[in-house]
C-alpha cells in the first residue's frame, strides 16, 4: 500500500523555494548536517539564498547579507567554546587615557571580574577597552573590533588573540555583545557608549534579552552618568516607562560594587527558559516553600492566572542535562511587566542567600563530557 504524503501547512509551503527539483537539491545537499530543528533552520537558510536570487536582490543588498552571515558565522564559531562561561559586555570611551580616573576603575574591574571567573568581552580599541583588558588579562578577554577609517585598531591586549573578532557592521557587532554576554557594565564614554547602554535596556525592558544586570560604574566624585540618570528617573517616569523599569539598571562607584552587583544578580538565579507558554527559573539555591507560597501576594501582576511552583527540571528541558540538577521556578509570565521581573529575581536572591548552592551529581565513570547547550 503507497504511504500517504501529508500535506504541508502553511508554515511549512512559505519556507520551500517553490521548485521541486531545487528543494530535492537542498535537501541533498544539507543531509548528515544537523537533525531535528537544526536541519529545517539550515533549510530555511539555503531556501532564503535561493529567494534572493528569484527576488532579484540588488547587488548591494547581497553584499550587506553576506558579510553580516560570514561575520555572524565565524563570530559564533569562535564564541562556542566558551558559552559554558559567563561574560561581561564592557563599553566605555576610546579616548580616555591612563590618567583619567576611570582608567583604573575600569582596569580593575576587569580584573575581578576575570578573577570571579567571568570573561570580558569589550570593543577592542584602546581606553576603557584596553583598560578592561589589561585588568581581565588576555585569557579571560574577547575583542569586537568595528573597522573604521581612524580611531579603532586594536589593544595590544587583545590585538593577536584568537578572541578578537573584526566586525564591518555595528548591528552584527551589537547583536554579539548582548547574545554573548550575561552583563552590560556601562563606564564614560561618548555617542557608542549611549547607544549600546541603551541598547541594553531596551533589549531588557521588552524581553528581547534575557534579564541581565547592568551597571552604570562612575569614578569616586566624578558624577559623570548622574544627570543622565536623573532626566532618565525625573523625565521618563512614569510617563515614558514604568517606574519599575528602574530596576534594570543600577549606578555603582567603584569597580568592587560594580563587580559584586553583578555577582549578585546570579547568586540565586541562574537563567530562564520558556516551555510553551511556562517561563522557567531555573536557580542555583531552593528557595523556602513558604516564600515561594507569599509571592503571590508580592508578584501577582506578573502571573497569568497560575500561581508560582517550584519544582523540578521540566520534561522538556532534557536537551539541557547540565541543567538538569537545577531547581526551577515556574509560572505563567504575562510578558509585560520585565522591570517586575527583574524585581522578582531581586527579591529571589535575597531569599536564597543564606542556603547552599544546588550541587550537580558527579557523572559516572564511563560518562563523556557534558554537552553545552547554546541557550544560557
Amino acid at each position: 500500500m503507497a504511504t500517504e504524503r501529508r500535506k504541508p501547512d502553511s508554515s511549512e509551503r512559505r519556507y520551500t523555494t517553490g521548485n521541486v527539483q531545487v528543494d530535492a537539491q537542498l535537501t541533498a545537499l544539507l543531509g548528515g548536517l544537523g537533525d531535528g530543528l537544526d536541519l529545517r533552520l539550515l533549510s530555511e537558510l539555503m531556501t532564503s539564498v535561493y529567494r534572493l536570487g528569484k527576488d532579484q536582490a540588488t547587488t548591494g543588498d547581497l553584499k550587506i547579507l553576506n558579510a553580516a552571515l560570514k561575520e555572524l558565522r565565524y563570530a559564533f564559531k569562535v564564541f562556542r567554546p566558551y558559552r559554558h562561561m559567563r561574560k561581561v559586555a564592557t563599553f566605555g570611551s576610546s579616548r580616555v587615557s591612563r590618567q583619567h580616573p576611570a582608567y583604573g576603575v575600569a582596569k580593575e574591574f576587569g580584573r575581578l571580574m576575570a578573577k570571579a571567573g567571568w570573561m570580558v568581552i569589550t570593543g577592542a580599541a584602546s581606553g576603557i577597552m584596553k583598560a578592561g583588558h589589561e585588568g581581565a588579562g588576555r585569557d579571560a578577554s574577547f575583542g569586537l573590533n568595528i573597522r573604521l577609517p581612524f580611531e579603532q585598531e586594536a589593544n595590544p591586549v587583545i590585538a593577536t588573540s584568537e578572541r578578537l573578532i573584526n566586525c564591518k557592521y555595528f548591528f552584527t557587532r551589537k547583536l554579539l555583545f548582548i547574545k554573548e554576554s550575561h552583563a552590560t557594565a556601562l563606564f564614560p564614554g561618548g555617542f557608542g557608549t549611549l547607544d549600546e547602554g541603551f541598547e541594553s535596556l531596551t533589549l531588557v525592558q521588552t524581553g528581547k534579552s534575557d534579564p541581565r544586570p547592568i551597571v552604570f560604574v562612575e569614578s569616586k566624585g566624578s558624577q559623570f552618568w548622574r544627570p543622565l540618570i536623573r532626566f532618565m528617573e525625573q523625565r521618563l517616569v512614569p510617563e515614558m516607562i514604568s517606574p519599575s523599569d528602574r530596576s534594570i539598571y543600577q549606578v555603582t562607584e567603584s569597580a568592587e560594587e560594580a563587580a559584586r552587583v553583578i555577582e549578585r544578580f546570579y547568586s540565586t538565579y541562574h537563567s530562564l527558559r520558556y516551555v510553551r507558554d511556562v517561563l522557567v527559573l531555573r536557580l542555583q539555591r531552593r528557595v523556602p516553600e513558604r516564600e515561594v507560597e507569599r509571592l503571590p501576594h508580592r508578584f501577582r501582576d506578573l502571573l497569568l492566572g497560575d500561581d508560582f511552583t517550584q519544582r523540578e527540571a521540566l520534561p522538556e528541558e532534557a536537551d539541557e542535562p547540565q541543567l538538569a540538577h537545577l531547581p526551577r521556578l515556574v509560572f505563567r509570565f504575562n510578558r509585560q511587566y520585565y522591570g517586575r521581573l527583574i524585581e522578582l529575581i531581586h527579591h529571589l536572591n535575597d531569599l536564597g542567600a543564606s542556603a547552599p548552592p544546588v550541587v550537580p551529581p558527579a557523572p559516572p565513570p564511563e560518562a563523556g563530557p557534558v554537552p553545552k547547550s547554546p541557550r544560557r
